[in-house]
């Protein structure tokens, strides 16, 4: 018999780096920004969701101060036990406002908002219908649901409605779940497509937001305003700590179903609330994204710069995308932990992502609204030499 139960832990770690995949987390000694500094050295951060620049806001900053001075600096227990503050409530019915629903929950993050979701709306005699490029929270919670869960070819309706076909009349309820905008390849979901699948098929919908809130729609409400599919029936998940600036997650949808959430949502129920420092820097931030649209229209004019820089003028091998979430392919782990290091040596923080969080290895950028073009054009130049190395 094995003397120390806990043996096996090295070896999986030794699995883990002999395949690349080894990760460990670096530290930012800076405020979040376009250029952060990372062990001392000064990079251009392309590694952010920060996607309006609002994380490091002076607006956000004090509002968290004064919170956290009138309030104090937790929340002490969950929302049904311990109560919760006035600024949660005032969260909630922003967001509402904002995504044009009836009412919002808000949860201690975006995670927990799609496990939260997933796993009360659906069960045991259920079906999910799921993107095979989903987020993990996404995966995740519909594996807690303990529906029956099948995956769909990466926005291909077709495969969707196939799989349909051979399912759906064997169970009692049916989700689709889906990014909105997909975290790791930047590109959109065919939303009202999907929806007009959903409803030919009697299906509930969910679309998780995280990367499209602030960032799409004409008010900043994301792909559901974008696609012209606010008012639809639809389950609508994001979070607070990427256009947002600050911390946590929500679902938005009817009021029935936000009433049926507290009452079951178990990552609602007993988890501690959001601190009141992160509450109050997500409610100005939502006032801003409705406030100044100019901040939308400077991250617009970043993608469109850097897009006609790196593959017009000069035929990247990047992802055209319409967000400001771009990847850079590469053939192996290895081959991206090489590039991520060389960008880093010319000034550029942007991250390799390997599996098991993708398939494809690749460099990571994303683009902020606070970007100059003069970071947009030093980020050009050092693709171009990587490019090369490769």
């Amino acid at each position: 018999m094995n003397a120390d139960p806990y043996a096996w832990i090295e070896k999986a770690l030794e699995t883990i780096r002999r395949a690349d995949w080894y990760r460990s987390p670096q530290s930012i000694d800076s405020c979040p920004g376009p250029v952060v500094k990372l062990a001392s050295h000064r990079l251009i951060n392309f590694a952010s969701n920060d996607y309006l620049g609002l994380a490091g806001h002076d607006r956000l900053i004090q509002a968290a101060m004064a919170a956290t001075k009138e309030f104090g600096t937790g929340a002490t227990g969950s929302r049904l036990v311990s109560g919760h503050r006035d600024l949660h409530r005032q969260l909630e019915q922003a967001i509402a406002n904002l995504k044009q629903t009836e009412d919002a929950l808000v949860f201690s993050s975006g995670y927990l908002a799609n496990l939260g979701a997933i796993a009360s709306v659906v069960g045991k005699r259920d079906l999910i219908l799921s993107d095979k490029y989903n987020h993990s929270s996404l995966k995740n919670g519909a594996t807690l649901s303990g529906a029956t869960a099948l995956e769909y070819n990466h926005c291909n309706l077709e495969d969707l409605k196939v799989k349909l076909e051979q399912n759906r009349a064997r169970y009692r309820k049916c989700l689709i779940i889906t990014d909105s905008v997909f975290s790791m390849d930047g590109d959109l979901c065919p939303l009202p497509q999907l929806l007009a699948v959903a409803e030919t098929f009697n299906c509930m919908v969910l679309v998780d937001e995280a990367h499209a809130t602030g960032v799409f729609g004409a008010s900043g409400a994301g792909c559901a305003e974008h696609f012209g599919c606010t008012g639809t029936p639809l389950i609508q998940v994001g979070t607070l700590s990427k256009a947002l600036g600050s911390l946590g997650g929500y679902v938005a949808g009817s009021a029935a179903l936000i009433d049926f959430l507290r009452n079951r949502a178990a990552t609602w129920i007993y988890t501690t609330a959001l601190t009141p420092a992160d509450a109050a820097a997500a409610l100005e931030a939502v006032r801003i994204v409705q406030q100044e649209p100019e901040r939308r229209v400077r991250l617009r004019q970043n993608i469109e710069t850097f897009k006609y820089c790196a593959i017009t003028n000069h035929q990247l091998p990047i992802s055209n995308s319409l967000s400001p979430i771009f990847s850079l392919p590469l053939k192996n782990a290895a081959a991206a932990l090489t590039v991520g290091s060389k960008l880093k040596d010319m000034g550029i923080f942007a991250p390799a992502i390997r599996p098991p969080t993708v398939s494809v290895s690749r460099i990571r950028i994303s683009l902020m609204a606070t970007h100059e073009i003069a970071h947009l054009q030093q980020l050009v130049e050092a693709l171009k030499q990587v490019v090369s190395f490769e």
